[in-house]
C-alpha cells in the first residue's frame, strides 16, 4: 500500500537527527582544540579514546538490531527506539558540550563514558529510523524515492549546522560573554531540533500491517547468520566503510583547511553553502537520472566525478573559484553514492531473506551505524593524529604552520579519501550482483514462498 505521505513525515524525521550527528561527528574535535584548547598531552589521549570507543561501540550496533527486530509493541517495532535514542543522544549531545570546570585524568574519563553513551543511543535511533524505510515498500523506484527525499532532508539538516556553525556559535558567544558558553547554547538548540523533527516520524509515518509474514524472535546466532551469511551485505558493509571513511576525513578537515591554509576561515560557511545546494541538487535530480541509468553506471560516473574533484583541490591554488569547481565535483559524486549505497543495502536485507528465509531489517541496518562508526573512527584517527603532526593543535594562529604542515594536512584530507572511496568503488565492481533483474526475481520469489503479500499488491494498491 503506497502512503505518500510517508515519503515527507519519513525524510523530514532525520533533518534535526543529521544536525545533531554532524555537530558531534564533525565539529566534536574542532570544539576540542580551538574552542576548549587542550593541550597536545590531552588531545593525544582524547583522541586515541574517541577512536577506540567508536570501535568497540560498533561492535554493539548488530546486538542493538537484534533488540529492534524482536521488539513487539502497540506501537510496532521502530518508533519505541527512534525515541528512546532521540532522547538519550539529545541529553548526551548537550552534556558533551558542557564546561564541567574539570581537566586531566577525570575529564577525560567523564567525556568518554558520555561519548560512549551517545554513540550507543545515537546508534540505537539511527537502526530504528533506516530500517523502517525497507519495511514501507518493496518497489525500487518507490524507495529511491522516498530515500531520496530523505538524504536530501539529512543533507539540509548537516548544511545548516556546516553552513551556520561558525557564524551562530560567533554570535552566540558574543551574546552569551564566552565560546564555550556559546557553543553550549548552540548544542542545546540542536538537541531540541532533533526531538522536533524525529516527531514527524514518529506521529507522521504509517507502517504496513501485516504485509510481512510473522517471524520467530531473533537470537544471536540468527543475527550472526543474518550477516555472515548475506555475501552482498557484507560486500556492501565495506564498500560503504571505504567510502565513509574517506567522506567523513574530507568533511572533517574542512574548518581546518580554512582557517589554517586558506588563512580565511569565514569563507568555511560561503564554500559549505555552494556545496550544500550542489549536493541537494544532485540528490533532488537523482530518481531522474535513475530512470535513465543502471545503478553500476550511475556510480561509475559518480567516482570519476569525485576523483577529479580530489585532483582539482589538491592541486589549486588558494583561490576560491578552482576550489569551489572541485568542490561541488567531489560533494556531486559524493551525494549520488550516499543514496546509491543507502539503496544497495536495502535491497540485500530481501536478498538475505531470500536466502535464509528471515528478514531481519534492524539486524542488517545495524551495519549502517556500524560502518559510520568504523568509518568515523579512523576518519576521527586520521584527523586528530593529522591535527597534532602537523602543528596546528600547537600553533597559536594560522601563521605559525609550516608549509610542511599544511602539505601533510591535505595528503590527509584529500590523497587517503580518494585511495578509500575509489577502494570500495572496485569491490562492487568485483562483487555486488543484485541488479534489477535479480531483485525482482527475488521478490517474486518471496511472494511464492508467502513471505511477503506480493510485489503486484505491494506496488499497486494506493490510497
Amino acid at each position: 500500500m503506497k502512503r505518500k505521505g510517508n515519503k515527507y513525515f519519513f525524510g523530514l524525521g532525520t533533518v534535526g537527527r543529521d544536525m545533531l550527528y554532524s555537530l558531534v561527528s564533525m565539529y566534536l574535535m574542532f570544539y576540542l582544540t580551538d574552542i576548549l584548547n587542550l593541550p597536545d598531552s590531552t588531545m593525544w589521549w582524547m583522541t586515541s579514546i574517541l577512536t577506540v570507543l567508536r570501535v568497540f561501540d560498533a561492535v554493539n550496533d548488530p546486538f542493538m538490531g537484534v533488540i529492534v527486530d524482536n521488539t513487539r509493541s502497540r506501537y510496532g517495532k521502530f518508533k519505541p527506539w527512534i525515541v528512546i535514542g532521540a532522547v538519550l543522544s539529545s541529553v548526551l549531545t548537550v552534556l558533551m558540550f558542557t564546561d564541567l570546570g574539570l581537566s586531566g585524568t577525570l575529564y577525560i574519563f567523564l567525556f568518554g563514558v558520555f561519548y560512549l553513551l551517545w554513540d550507543i543511543s545515537f546508534g540505537l535511533n539511527d537502526i530504528a529510523y533506516w530500517s523502517m524505510l525497507p519495511a514501507l515498500t518493496l518497489d525500487q523506484s518507490e524507495r529511491e524515492e522516498i530515500g531520496a527525499f530523505a538524504r536530501i532532508c539529512a543533507n539540509v539538516g548537516m548544511y545548516i549546522v556546516v553552513v551556520g556553525i561558525l557564524p551562530l556559535t560567533d554570535m552566540l558567544s558574543k551574546a552569551a560573554g564566552s565560546d564555550i558558553a556559546g557553543w553550549f547554547v548552540f548544542a542545546v538548540a540542536v538537541a531540541a531540533l532533533l526531538l522536533g523533527f524525529q516527531a514527524f516520524t514518529v506521529f507522521g509515518v504509517k507502517e504496513k500491517k501485516g504485509f510481512f509474514k510473522q517471524e520467530e524472535t531473533t537470537t544471536i546466532r540468527g543475527m550472526l547468520k543474518a550477516i555472515f551469511k548475506n555475501d552482498q551485505l557484507l560486500y556492501t558493509a565495506i564498500a560503504m566503510a571505504l567510502f565513509m571513511i574517506g567522506y567523513v576525513t574530507t568533511t572533517s578537515f574542512g574548518v581546518y583547511f580554512f582557517k589554517y591554509a586558506f588563512k580565511n576561515e569565514n569563507m568555511y560557511s560561503v564554500f559549505a553553502g555552494i556545496l550544500g545546494v550542489s549536493q541537494l541538487a544532485a540528490l533532488s535530480v537523482f530518481p531522474v537520472f535513475s530512470k535513465r541509468y543502471s545503478r553500476k553506471q550511475l556510480y561509475t560516473i559518480s567516482t570519476a566525478l569525485v576523483a577529479i574533484g580530489y585532483i582539482i583541490f589538491f592541486v589549486s591554488p588558494m583561490n576560491m573559484i578552482p576550489l569551489g569547481v572541485a568542490g561541488i565535483l567531489i560533494f556531486v559524486g559524493e551525494a549520488f553514492i550516499q543514496l546509491l549505497m543507502l539503496m544497495f543495502l536495502t535491497d540485500t536485507i530481501e536478498y538475505g531473506q531470500w536466502k535464509s528465509g528471515k528478514r531481519n531489517e534492524s539486524v542488517t541496518f545495524s551495519i549502517q551505524p556500524f560502518i559510520n562508526k568504523i568509518g568515523g573512527a579512523i576518519a576521527n584517527g586520521i584527523v586528530g593524529f593529522t591535527i597534532i603532526i602537523s602543528g596546528i593543535n600547537a600553533a597559536a594562529t594560522p601563521d605559525d604552520v609550516t608549509d610542511t604542515g599544511l602539505l601533510i594536512m591535505k595528503m590527509s584530507m584529500l590523497i587517503l579519501p580518494i585511495i578509500f572511496i575509489a577502494a570500495g568503488y572496485l569491490l562492487y565492481l568485483a562483487k555486488y550482483k543484485i541488479d534489477k533483474q535479480l531483485y525482482e526475481k527475488i521478490v517474486a520469489d518471496l511472494a511464492q514462498r508467502g513471505d511477503i503479500s506480493g510485489p503486484a499488491e505491494n506496488q499497486n494498491d494506493k490510497e
